[in-house]
């Protein structure tokens, strides 16, 4: 078995540059968190759609940053969806003097993270789990121009 990748956009806030997007994951679970075996899809959504999937599969009310659903199997341990929201990264980038692109690269790691078993729940897991997407998401910057995730709108003639 090797990786599978499926990247959706289904937002209109913002051009994501999918192409970029599907390189940095790449690299990540190539690279930064080497993962040989792997079945990922990525949903790019609107606050409206995060607000659905937060209500249907976790029973809470509103918007969120990111969602990650683990389907984890023997055969392939590393299966499940990554739910992140431009909407929110585009709020939290302001509140952190940040980039919209940073943010959006930050939840990917962090429902990456997830999916390779890290939790957050508990304070000192929470904070080992920061550790590492910190350390993570400054490596894709270094290595990514992540500024270029956000591509400018193509004007039709």
């Amino acid at each position: 078995m090797t990786g599978d990748l499926v990247v959706f956009n289904r937002q209109r806030t913002r051009v994501v540059n999918l192409r970029l997007l599907r390189r940095l994951i790449k690299d990540l679970l190539a690279k930064l968190i080497p993962t040989e075996d792997y079945e990922l899809t990525v949903h790019i959504v609107s606050a409206k759609e995060m607000a659905e999937v937060n209500r249907t599969y976790l029973d809470h009310a509103g918007s969120t940053d990111v969602i990650t659903l683990d389907y984890g199997e023997p055969l392939c341990p590393m299966t499940g969806e990554i739910f992140v929201c431009v909407d929110e990264a585009l709020i939290q980038a302001a509140r952190f003097r940040t980039s919209w692109q940073l943010e959006l690269a930050r939840y990917l790691v962090h429902g990456i993270l997830h999916l390779k078993g890290y939790d957050d729940r508990r304070a000192a897991a929470r904070r080992k789990m920061k550790l590492k997407e910190n350390a993570l998401v400054r490596t894709l910057a270094r290595r990514f121009d992540l500024r270029k995730l956000g591509r400018k709108p193509r004007l039709d003639a």
